[in-house]
C-alpha cells in the first residue's frame, strides 16, 4: 500500500510555518485558525508504487529485490526491484526543504495565510466576551438573591506536597525519554534545509533519524542536534539508507553522559497498545503526543515529493498519535518508554480543514513508523560500514495496481533479464509472468508491498514464496540474496 497517493498525485509537502504576527483588529471570530492540512503521508496499502511515483502508477515495474539498478527507468520501463526509481507524486514524509509530506519542517518561510493566529485570537476574545457577559448576568442574579459574601472557591490541599507521577504514566515516560531526544537542523550547501527529530542510539554519540531529515546535509551541508536543555552540537552523517529511510548521524564532541533510549521489540507490539510520540512538529521542539497502535504491517511507500527523490518502503506500524511535519525521525515509544518505531510518514488530507483550501499537511490520525527491529539492524550496518544492505530476491516486479500481487515483469532495468541468472528467484524456479501472492504468511497485493515485506528480513533469511502461474498456485522456499548500497 502506498499512503495518500493510491493513484492520486500528492501536493507539495509543507514548508516551515511563518512566524505568527498580531492579526489586524478586523479579524473576526469566524476567521479560520490556520493553514489546513495538505496531502502527503500514508494511508491504505492497496496500491503499489515506485520510488518517486504515486502508488498505482501504471507501467512502472521495479526490482527492489534484484541487483543494484542502473539508470532509473522511464515511466514505461521496468525497474530493478532492489531499488525502484522514484515515483513522482508519492506521499511525502518531508524533512528536507518542506517540499515533501510529513516530517521535516522546512526553513523557507511561506506567505502568511490570510486566516492565521489572528483569526483564532479574535475568536477567543469574542468567546471571552460572551462568557463574560453570561458570567456577569449570572453573578448579578445570584447577588440579588443572596447577599452572602462567602466564596465558593476550592483550593487544592498543600499538605500532600507535589503531585507524584507514576513511572509508567505518560508524564513519567516523557520525563525519562525527552533528555535523549534531539531536534535536528539540516542545511544544504545551497542554504536550504529543514528540521526533524532524532534520538540517542548509543553512548558514543550516534543519533538515529530518518534519511529524508538529513538528506540536504549529506553533500557538504551543515548538521546540528539540539537537546531539550538547549545544548547544541554539530554533527555529521555516518550513513544513510534511502530505501529504508533511516540515517545515523554522530555528534561532534559528544558529551560523556548520553543516555541511549531503550529499544523495544516491534514484533511483539499488538494492535491497541498505547503509544507515545516525541518530536518537533512545525518546529515546536520536545512535543509529546499519545495514541495507540491502530494497525501493524501496513505497506507504505513514501517520498518527500522532490524531483529525483527516491521512494522508501516499509511494513509500518500505524498509530493515531498526533505526528506532523518535524516529527520525522523521532521515537515512537510504548507504554514503558521503549522505542518501538521511528516516526516517518503520515496520511494527510489534501484539502479542507478549518479554513478550506490547501495548506501545510497535518495529522489526521494516520501516522506510520518504521518498526524498530528493522531500523536497529539498518542503523548498526550504517555505523559498521556506512552503507545500507538490502535483502533481494533477484527479480524485477511490476508496480502496477490490479495485478493481484507482485507480478514478475517481462524485462528488467534497461532491458536486462527480469529474473537475475543464478539469483535467488532463478534458483527457486520463478519466471516472468509469475504473480507472487504471499511471503510466508503475509498476503502480497502489489510490488511495493512485496518490497516492504522483504526488507523486514535480512540477507540469508529463508522465506516461503507463494505464486500463481497458469491458473495454478505454487509455493517454493527461497534464500534471500543481498545488495549493498542504494544504487
Amino acid at each position: 500500500m502506498s499512503t495518500e497517493n493510491e493513484g492520486t498525485t500528492v501536493p507539495p509537502a509543507p514548508s516551515a510555518p511563518p512566524v505568527p504576527v498580531d492579526a489586524p483588529a478586523a479579524s473576526g471570530p469566524g476567521t479560520p485558525p490556520g493553514p489546513t492540512a495538505s496531502g502527503h503521508g500514508y494511508g491504505e496499502p492497496p496500491q503499489a508504487q515506485a520510488p518517486g511515483q504515486p502508488a498505482g502508477a501504471p507501467g512502472r515495474p521495479a526490482d527492489p529485490y534484484g541487483q543494484a539498478p542502473g539508470d532509473q527507468a522511464t515511466a514505461s520501463s521496468p525497474v530493478d526491484a532492489g531499488w525502484p526509481p522514484p515515483p513522482p507524486g508519492t506521499p511525502g514524509y518531508g524533512g528536507g526543504d518542506g517540499q515533501g509530506g510529513g516530517w521535516g519542517s522546512g526553513y523557507q518561510p511561506t506567505p502568511k495565510p490570510k486566516s492565521g493566529r489572528g483569526g483564532l485570537v479574535a475568536a477567543v476574545l469574542v468567546a471571552a466576551l460572551v462568557a463574560g457577559g453570561l458570567g456577569g448576568g449570572l453573578g448579578y442574579t445570584l447577588a440579588k438573591d443572596n447577599d452572602s459574601s462567602g466564596s465558593t472557591t476550592v483550593s487544592a490541599s498543600q499538605s500532600g506536597g507535589d503531585v507524584k507521577r507514576a513511572a509508567g504514566s505518560v508524564a513519567g515516560v516523557a520525563a525519562r525519554a525527552l533528555p535523549s531526544t534531539v531536534t535536528i537542523e539540516a542545511e544544504g550547501s545551497n542554504g536550504e534545509g529543514g528540521t526533524g527529530t532524532g534520538f540517542v542510539f548509543d553512548k558514543e554519540g550516534h543519533i538515529v533519524t530518518n534519511n529524508h531529515v538529513v538528506a540536504e546535509a549529506v553533500e557538504g551541508g551543515k548538521l546540528s542536534a539540539t537537546f531539550p536543555d538547549g545544548k547544541k552540537y554539530d554533527a555529521e552523517v555516518v550513513g544513510h539508507a534511502q530505501g529504508y529511510d533511516v540515517a545515523v548521524i554522530k555528534l561532534k564532541n559528544a558529551p560523556s553522559n548520553l543516555k541511549p533510549l531503550t529499544l523495544g521489540d516491534s514484533d511483539k507490539v499488538a494492535i491497541g497498545d498505547s503509544t507515545i510520540a516525541i518530536g518537533a512538529p512545525f518546529g515546536l521542539s520536545n512535543t509529546v503526543t499519545t495514541g495507540i497502535i491502530s494497525a501493524k504491517n501496513r505497506p507504505v511507500a513514501s517520498s518527500d515529493g522532490q524531483s529525483g527523490s527516491s521512494t522508501s518502503y516499509m511494513s509500518a506500524l500505524q498509530t493515531d498519535a498526533s505526528i506532523n511535519p518535524g516529527n520525522s525521525g523521532g521515537p515512537l515509544l510504548d507504554a514503558r518508554g521503549a522505542v518501538i518505531g521511528i516516526n516517518s510518514a503520515i496520511q494527510s488530507s489534501s484539502s479542507g480543514g478549518l479554513g478550506g483550501g490547501s495548506g501545510q499537511a497535518g495529522s489526521i490520525g494516520l501516522g506510520f513508523a518504521i518498526p524498530i527491529n528493522q531500523a536497529k539492524y539498518v542503523a548498526q550496518e550504517l555505523i559498521r560500514t556506512g552503507k545500507p544492505v538490502y535483502p533481494v530476491i533477484g527479480a524485477s516486479v511490476s508496480l502496477e495496481d490490479g495485478t493481484g500481487g507482485a507480478k514478475i515483469t517481462d524485462q528488467g532495468v534497461n532491458g536486462s533479464d527480469a529474473v537475475t541468472a543464478n539469483g535467488p528467484a532463478d534458483k527457486a524456479g520463478l519466471k516472468s509472468g509469475d504473480v507472487i501472492s504471499k511471503l510466508d504468511d503475509r498476503v502480497i497485493d502489489s510490488g511495493p508491498t512485496l518490497i516492504g515485506e522483504i526488507w523486514t528480513h535480512r540477507p540469508g533469511d529463508k522465506v516461503a514464496l507463494t505464486y500463481k502461474r497458469g491458473g495454478k498456485t505454487h509455493t517454493v522456499d527461497l534464500t534471500l540474496g543481498k545488495r549493498v548500497g542504494d544504487s
